[in-house]
């Protein structure tokens, strides 16, 4: 018997960092979306735990002991076994949640396996910042160093990801950050229309991105190639990098801007999908 579980990417329509604690985490406050693409993760009956990899990004992962899906397992169900099957379909480290999402989504698939409720907040935390949102798997505000969730009803809209495959270390990222204390998000609107959604996000920000231009300028020309498509309301980067997305009211706008962009730049990574 096979058990299969989506990992979705989680995009960050915006990300403001507001402050910094003691211990050294960055405070964040985000609106963080779960497009209809990600990983996809099997899991079968088994005497102990094991992860094969395969998919277009598998030989950027090592199946081994430190694999975040294999700690995620280890810490819900010490003891128990599955054989553990990733197929990896995003590209790793590019600002997509793509580790955390896997361990999200091998908590999700091991609770239905193993007939057992999630682990606790503080397991789940444990496993890292962007775990409880991708457990979660919706649109989120998300605040604190990750562990305060507010969970928002947005409109259906349409996302293009687009990664140019430069490697963006979030280090560094943070470390050129022009403020670590700057505003919050404002308030979303209510009842948001696409419109309202739109034009909401052109007033907040990823802090996050102007260091990892100057890092990275291909992100630059990522951002100038997504926003020139027609159709194109919103161009952002995600997270700390190299991910970046555009958004679309309509889906023949959406698909026609991926074909585009896979034609113009075939050696980038380019998926198209509903989100909301």
């Amino acid at each position: 018997m096979t058990t299969t579980e989506l990992a979705r990417a989680k995009v960050n329509l915006a990300l403001h960092v507001t402050g910094r604690r003691s211990d050294g985490y960055h405070l964040l406050d985000s609106l963080a979306v779960f497009p209809a693409l990600g990983d996809h993760l099997e899991a079968e009956p088994a005497r102990g735990l094991s992860l094969s990899i395969d998919g277009p990004f598998a030989r950027d992962l090592d199946a081994g002991p430190a694999n975040l899906v294999l700690r995620a397992a280890q810490a819900f169900g010490a003891g128990r076994g599955a054989a553990l099957r990733l197929t990896k379909s995003l590209p790793v480290a590019s600002g997509i949640g793509g580790g955390s999402a896997d361990a999200a989504a091998t908590l999700r698939l091991l609770s239905r396996l193993w007939s057992r409720p999630l682990p606790g907040p503080d397991v789940i935390l444990a496993l890292g910042a962007d775990l409880p949102v991708c457990v979660a798997s919706r649109a989120t505000r998300m605040q604190g160093i990750g562990e305060i969730l507010t969970p928002v009803r947005l409109p259906p809209v349409w996302i293009v990801l687009a990664n140019p495959g430069v490697p963006v270390p979030t280090g560094a990222v943070f470390a050129g950050l022009a403020s670590r204390d700057n505003p919050p998000l404002t308030d979303l609107p209510a009842v948001p229309t696409p419109a309202t959604l739109f034009d909401w996000l052109a007033h907040q920000r990823n802090d996050l991105e102007p260091a990892a231009v100057a890092h990275a300028p291909v992100i630059g020309a990522t951002l100038a190639a997504l926003a020139a498509q027609p159709g194109s309301r919103l161009a952002r980067m995600s997270g700390s990098g190299a991910t970046c997305f555009a958004l679309f009211a309509a889906e023949a706008a959406a698909l026609a801007a991926a074909a585009a962009l896979r034609a113009a730049e075939p050696a980038w990574w380019v998926a198209a999908a509903s989100v909301g």
